[in-house]
């Protein structure tokens, strides 16, 4: 480790225990921020490049009725969503332990990423217009958010809270995105 000059000893984040964060090499940020870049590019203009990283989250999604089901039908319903939002989430607690700041921006930005595909299918609620994709044999197959604002009496909301998590998602990423590019800035300005 480095010994710190006066003028830089403040930018240096630390957890509770006095851990330096990884350093973020200038490669590794570049190529991250032109990923992010390019990726939230692909989202405006509703391109191929995030269809396919939902092809994967999808069978995380699969996997998460499954899971649930064994604690009934309304959280094996809840659980596809849970499930899909849960493992960026978890991985991103796991790299924030571990101070490893690539980690935690590329899990944090697929977690709020998920929120796009989640509001979709949200603001699908009345009108079930989205295909459907279901694991196994089932004599009737239910849409997630249909029966989950039903029970909650939110049915008629469904656009609006739909909107809601949209914003929060696009929000997230764009945070995520600058929060990682202050900790590759704070790192360039320390090796100097």
């Amino acid at each position: 480790m480095r010994p710190l000059d006066s003028s830089m000893g403040d930018l240096r984040p630390r957890d509770l225990h006095g851990r330096d964060w990884a350093p973020v090499s200038p490669f590794v940020l570049t190529v991250s921020l032109l990923f992010f870049g390019v990726y939230l590019y692909a989202l405006a203009r509703d391109m191929e490049l995030p269809h396919l990283a939902d092809s994967l989250f999808m069978q995380i999604h699969a996997a998460g009725h499954v899971l649930f089901r064994v604690f009934g039908l309304t959280a094996a319903v809840a659980g596809g969503t849970f499930l899909q939002l849960l493992v960026p989430l978890a991985l991103g607690f796991f790299f924030i332990r571990r101070r490893q700041p690539q980690g935690v921006a590329f899990c944090m930005f697929f977690f709020f990423e998920q929120f796009l595909p989640v509001a979709r299918y949200m603001a699908d609620a009345q009108a079930q217009l989205l295909p459907w994709l279901s694991i196994g044999r089932y004599e009737s197959v239910i849409h997630d958010w249909n029966y989950l604002f039903s029970h909650l009496g939110l049915l008629p909301y469904d656009t609006a809270i739909a909107t809601i998590v949209r914003l929060i998602g696009c929000v997230g990423m764009i945070a995520v995105t600058f929060w990682f590019l202050w900790r590759g800035v704070i790192d360039l300005a320390l090796e100097r």
